[in-house]
């Protein structure tokens, strides 16, 4: 308790006669109660005794010890398991402390400094409180004279104001508790006597050590001993012991942390406070609690305090900061601690809450040192920002979380391009983060995961031109939907392919690929099963749907991406990002948190396809640089991404077990990255200098399993007819079999006579069965052959003539009929037959016998 300073008035005569009539009569009162056997000498000036033990005895005599407020830590993990802090919070820093973990020096220099007959009186010290009724009558304020019980009950009452939501109440109930009044003071007594019926006195002692205040906001003998000598409540030495008591008596004067304490220390020795520990040294040793030795030796120790800051919030978490920062929004949004943010705000500063989060220091330490390494805080005339963001597959549990920038929530200390930010780039904007950013090209698995789950297979082939009219998309949400003049490229000059398969478009990251994906499906269809991945924009409105979405434009944080690879690994389950473990309160009772949730996005096998595709872009695709150089190197998938203009780079997968998304972005503004070369390199590969580290790590920790194995129909779809497109041109034929999900090839030129490059044949055949992506070999005509023309029942001279491009032999046959001499009778080879020019035809032809 901090006793009161106040000067004392200036008497008047009157005053002073007032003063007088009340000591008496207060004497009176005092020894009517005492007789009575009860304990307070202190009543109201002019009433009846009788009325005056009535009053007293109607008054509230009970007062339960509450839960003092206390400081709330979270923790991380180390390497070997144990608990590291990162950050405390707290309205008032105390660390509640039981009886055997407080020096029993501090314990005896409390009661001998404080209350010398605490042991004897029953809550209030009769001899204590006749001073003060003296100091009352002769006009100073009412002070001194409590117990160590009564000051205990006052700051019960103190700290029941602090726990108010109402800043009016808060005054009205502060005013109450601390007025200088003869009410309050017989009001405090009576609390006292009861709470001395209830509790032992070394229980009230060691609660009135806890709740009592040390200076600002040090309260508490732990806390105390914490922040002024690096020590605890438990190893406080003698002198230590009674320098700390003698700051409860008068906490402004006696403190020593202040600037007038501090000025004056190299100085005078904290004289303030060295007298008032000598004189409770010399208490202590009247009443028998020290020797003359040890009394000796203590007042011939300078009073030299080791000011030690305890953590205040996520800013001394450093490079984990930013984390810390997330773990803190996640509590203001858990219903387990109040009702609403600003509820739940208070409950945390103040219920003493030990947070065992989910960070993993091994990954994280990685994280770190790899940004450090990679990516600058600044770079000239470029806003430049960069994100690890790390998560247990299965569990959804945050295992790393940093960025290039150093955590402040400082307003002068934070600019655009600025090395410091209180902006978690890694998360939603609810929970402290940006408005998101664009994941490019990582975000067509989803495209995929809805091209698999509508029983397409990786081989089969779409139509990938390039062009500028895509024609209609359908969208079931919001009717179909056209996009005239939109002509995305793909990233290399390369891709120009005309049917790329699923598989290749992904292996490569083929824009016009994914297009032409998406033109076969439904656009809601995959903002949905981007949704189903719990994919939602930073900013907290809905999905945008569009072709341009299906490439990856619409704004999300790297935490989101990095929780749908974890489920996509998790054989299409996926679990809601958490950052906290467990939560004990003050007691060291489990708190109930809110859990992860985790929900089927895809079928298990659907997400073998997808696996197995991703895979191939970790080993021979677009990510082969972070495959190649991650080790040890378990069974691993990933995608890559990079936006409009190179503005952002991404690199995105996972093992069975951890998922990782590492990015360089702009934060503002924007620069190709292909054009910036930072310390380490290229601003566009930073991505696989960063990821290979963190996955390095991860990878020797949680080790990785093999993911399931693809199934033929997801590889290679479900057998389907083959279209007959004989007698077609050999364009129309490709085109037609394309369409169909096959792929082209041409093959040997047969010998026929229909038109030269006309289909004769395929293999297989039209009408046999096939999977879509299997190759159809078209044979086609050279055009060398003709049909023989039908001559028979000519006259042999237009047999001729009509057969004139090939050698006729004729041969005569007798006949009777007039009619058939000279008639071609027969034809070998017979009508339409195919032959070439020049070929050699026998005429049967009649004449008479």
């Amino acid at each position: 308790m901090t006793k009161s300073t106040e000067s004392t008035p200036p008497h008047t005569v009157r005053g002073a006669l007032g003063h007088l009539v009340g000591f008496i009569a207060i004497s009176a009162v005092a020894g009517v109660l005492v007789a009575a056997s009860v304990t307070p000498a202190v009543a109201v000036s002019g009433m009846a005794a009788t009325n005056v033990i009535n009053t007293f005895e109607n008054l509230p005599s009970y007062l339960a010890i509450d839960q003092l407020s206390q400081k709330s830590n979270i923790y991380a993990k180390h390497s070997d398991g144990a608990p590291v802090l990162l950050a405390s919070f707290y309205d008032q820093n105390r660390v509640d402390v039981g009886w055997g973990a407080i020096s029993q020096f501090a314990k005896d220099a409390a009661v001998a400094g404080e209350d010398p007959r605490f042991y004897e009186h029953g809550g209030i010290d009769l001899q204590g409180t006749l001073r003060a009724v003296v100091r009352t009558a002769t006009g100073s304020a009412i002070q001194g004279g409590s117990s160590i019980t009564q000051q205990y009950v006052k700051n019960v009452l103190v700290q029941r104001c602090e726990v108010l939501d109402d800043a009016n109440a808060i005054a009205d109930c502060y005013r109450a508790a601390t007025e200088t009044t003869v009410d309050r003071k017989l009001k405090e007594m009576r609390l006292a006597i009861g709470l001395e019926k209830v509790y032992s006195k070394n229980e009230i002692l060691a609660h009135y050590l806890n709740i009592t205040g040390f200076g600002g906001t040090v309260y508490g003998i732990e806390a105390a001993a914490n922040y002024y000598y690096n020590s605890t409540a438990a190893a406080l030495t003698l002198p230590q012991a009674a320098s700390l008591v003698a700051i409860v008596n008068n906490p402004g004067k006696f403190r020593l942390d202040t600037p007038t304490s501090a000025t004056n220390g190299a100085a005078n020795g904290y004289a303030d406070n060295t007298s008032r520990r000598n004189y409770i040294l010399d208490e202590m040793l009247r009443h028998g609690k020290i020797t003359q030795g040890d009394h000796d030796a203590a007042i011939a120790t300078p009073v030299q305090p080791t000011i030690t800051e305890p953590s205040t919030g996520c800013k001394t978490a450093g490079a984990n900061a930013f984390f810390c920062d997330y773990v803190t929004k996640q509590l203001l949004h858990d219903p387990a601690f109040g009702a609403d943010e600003d509820t739940r705000l208070l409950t945390f500063r103040r219920g003493g809450y030990n947070v065992y989060t989910t960070l993993d220091l091994d990954v994280q330490n990685a994280a770190v040192a790899t940004l450090a390494a990679n990516v600058p805080t600044t770079y000239p005339g470029w806003d430049v920002g960069a994100v690890v963001t790390s998560v247990q597959v299965g569990t959804g549990r945050v295992l790393a979380m940093a960025q290039n920038k150093t955590f402040s929530q400082d307003p002068d200390v934070q600019s655009t391009g600025a090395s410091s930010t209180g902006i978690n780039y890694n998360t939603d904007y609810q929970d402290g983060g940006s408005h998101g950013f664009q994941p490019g090209s990582t975000y067509k698995v989803f495209t995929l995961a809805q091209w698999l789950t509508e029983g397409h297979a990786l081989s089969e082939r779409v139509n990938s031109r390039r062009t500028s009219n895509w024609g209609t998309f359908s969208d079931s949400c919001l009717g179909p939907q056209t996009y005239p003049g939109w002509n995305p490229k793909n990233d290399s000059s390369g891709e120009t392919g005309a049917h790329y398969s699923a598989l290749e478009s992904t292996i490569d990251s083929i824009n016009t690929g994914f297009i032409g994906m998406a033109k076969e499906l439904d656009l809601c269809g995959i903002r949905k099963r981007a949704e189903a991945f719990d994919v939602h924009r930073a900013d907290g409105n809905p999905l945008l749907q569009s072709a341009a979405t299906v490439i990856g434009t619409n704004e999300v944080a790297p935490l989101t991406m990095a929780a749908a690879f974890a489920g996509i690994a998790n054989d299409g389950t996926t679990c809601t990002p958490v950052a906290i473990d467990s939560v004990t309160d003050a007691n060291g009772a489990d708190v109930p948190i809110s859990p992860s949730v985790c929900a089927r996005s895809v079928s298990p096998a659907v997400a073998a396809g997808m696996t197995y595709a991703m895979h191939r872009v970790m080993t021979g695709g677009t990510a082969w640089q972070s495959y190649r150089d991650t080790t040890p190197r378990v069974p691993m998938i990933g995608k890559t991404g990079t936006t409009d203009g190179n503005k952002d780079t991404w690199m995105s997968g996972a093992s069975s077990k951890v998922a990782t998304v590492v990015g360089v972005v702009s934060v503002t503004g924007s620069a190709n990255q292909r054009n910036v070369y930072f310390d380490s390199g290229q601003a566009a590969t930073a991505r696989h200098r960063m990821w290979p580290d963190v996955m390095s790590v991860a990878n020797a920790k949680y080790g990785g399993d093999d993911f399931a194995e693809a199934s033929t129909d997801t590889l290679y779809g479900t057998p389907v007819s083959v279209p007959d497109v004989r007698g077609q041109s050999a364009a129309r034929a490709t085109a037609a079999l394309e369409s169909a999900g096959f792929t082209v090839v041409t093959g040997r030129t047969a010998a026929s006579e229909l038109a030269a490059g006309t289909v004769v044949t395929s293999s297989p055949a039209g009408g046999t069965k096939a999977r879509p992506g299997s190759t159809i070999t078209l044979h086609t005509s050279d055009g060398a052959l003709k049909l023989l023309p039908d001559v028979v029942g000519l006259t042999e001279g237009a047999a001729r003539t009509k057969l004139s491009a090939y050698a006729p032999v004729v041969v005569d046959t007798t006949v009777v009929d007039p009619k058939q001499v000279g008639v071609v009778l027969s034809m070998t080879p017979g009508a339409g037959t195919s032959m070439h020019s020049g070929g050699t035809v026998t005429l049967t032809v009649g004449r008479l016998g």
